[in-house]
């Protein structure tokens, strides 16, 4: 296995015009990575000169690929890589397939149909007509698009598949439908060895990352903090245990509201449950009634909805809290975590997936294997400012050495530049 250490013609869906202007986006993170980093990103991509990249997911708004996407094809354009990227498109019957391989490939085995095969397929068929994939670099997110490479790679070009889900839980059924596509590929990334199943291919290891100069992530005064909450009509008075994840069962968050009642019965404090949905994943409206059903069975639990481009509001509600919870039954990353660390927050979240390349237990925050766990830590970092702020400050140096998109593109290059 190899494993890496720890993309301007732009064609990126929905680039924010909101945001300050992208010429020069790279070198804000100078006066936090240092010029070094910056020099020697500069140098990989000059080796890659004269090749272009594209990018390939089934989402532009919602989740952490899409959030990443659209600031990493923005760095590889001002680095002189030519990168653009393609969203494969579907609709309900095509995610909700996609949906069901997804949780069956992060163990929850459901039975993959003749009709299922073939509803993948015959989108997969469909945009493979549609998209341009006419870089010699080609970059494929995970198994929605994964069958892509059968019907469209061209002499010459080097496909990648980026797996950002935990597969060490797999179910085989659904697993050996993906397998013939994957093993097509030049070589596969996945977010930490532990989810690498055997393939005859090249493996990397790369965890995903943030922007710390999104909206979501940014600088907040206090009383900008302050505003927004009373702009969505959430009390100042706290304390505020959060967390912020789309409503999907893998965050568990009927879990989060058992483990809040223990809090409560203990200590003085109030949920948040907050975050929206994204447009490959059908269940979200059902999961969110089954959490506003079940808030309204515990004292001081508030369930917001957020609207798609929430980023600042998020920044404020993390920002505001006292404990920020991920309590993830399966999770691929969870980039709300390193979200948290980097804003100093004091996290617990379950030590699933990439969490515990995160939450370094103990030192950048807390980890918890059951509900009864989540509880009892969120009630001892609520008596305990000092080990707030400790464990803050350390998540905060954490992020910053590890899983800023600065290192992500890094280790992309490294890829390619090994495959070329």
């Amino acid at each position: 296995m190899n494993e890496t250490v720890p993309s301007v013609e732009v064609d990126s869906p929905l680039l924010d015009s909101a945001e300050p202007e992208m010429n020069g986006w790279l070198h804000r993170y100078e006066r936090v990575v240092g010029p070094d980093t910056l020099r020697a990103l500069e140098a990989i991509a000059r080796r890659l000169k004269g090749h272009r990249i594209v990018m390939v997911n089934t989402t532009k708004t919602g989740g952490g690929v899409a959030e990443i996407l659209h600031r990493l094809v923005v760095i590889l354009n001002e680095l002189g890589v030519p990168t653009t990227w393609e969203v494969m498109e579907g609709d309900d019957r095509f995610f909700g397939v996609t949906k069901k391989i997804h949780n069956a490939l992060h163990g929850h085995s459901e039975t993959l149909t003749a009709e299922d095969r073939e509803i993948y397929m015959e989108r997969t068929r469909r945009e493979a007509q549609r998209l341009a994939l006419d870089g010699d670099l080609i970059l494929i997110h995970d198994p929605q698009p994964a069958g892509l490479i059968a019907l469209r790679r061209a002499p010459g070009q080097r496909w990648v598949w980026r797996c950002h889900i935990d597969l060490s839980s797999r179910d085989p059924d659904h697993w050996e439908f993906l397998r013939p596509s994957v093993c097509q590929y030049d070589a596969s990334i996945f977010s930490a060895i532990e989810f690498v199943p055997p393939l005859p291919i090249p493996t990397y290891l790369v965890p995903p990352s943030i922007d710390p100069f999104s909206a979501k992530n940014r600088d907040m005064e206090q009383e900008e903090v302050s505003s927004i909450m009373e702009r969505l009509d959430l009390p100042r008075r706290g304390p505020w245990v959060t967390q912020i994840s789309r409503f999907d069962r893998i965050k568990d968050p009927i879990g989060v509201i058992e483990a809040f009642r223990m809090v409560r019965a203990r200590r003085r404090a109030r949920l948040l449950l907050a975050g929206g949905g994204a447009s490959d994943d059908p269940e979200g409206a059902q999961v969110l009634a089954e959490v506003r059903e079940g808030a309204a069975k515990v004292k001081d639990v508030t369930v917001l909805e957020l609207p798609p481009g929430s980023d600042v509001e998020i920044n404020a509600l993390q920002r505001a809290s006292a404990v920020v919870m991920q309590k993830s039954l399966r999770e691929g990353f969870a980039l709300t975590v390193s979200e948290a660390l980097w804003k100093r927050r004091a996290v617990v979240a379950s030590a699933v997936g990439g969490i515990p390349l995160q939450v370094l237990h103990e030192r950048t925050g807390l980890l918890s294997r059951s509900i009864e766990g989540a509880a009892l830590q969120t009630i001892r970092l609520l008596d305990n400012s000092d080990l707030r702020h400790e464990l803050g400050a350390e998540g905060h140096a954490h992020v910053r050495d590890n899983f800023l998109h600065t290192r992500e593109v890094r280790d992309y290059l490294a890829v390619f530049t090994s495959l070329l």
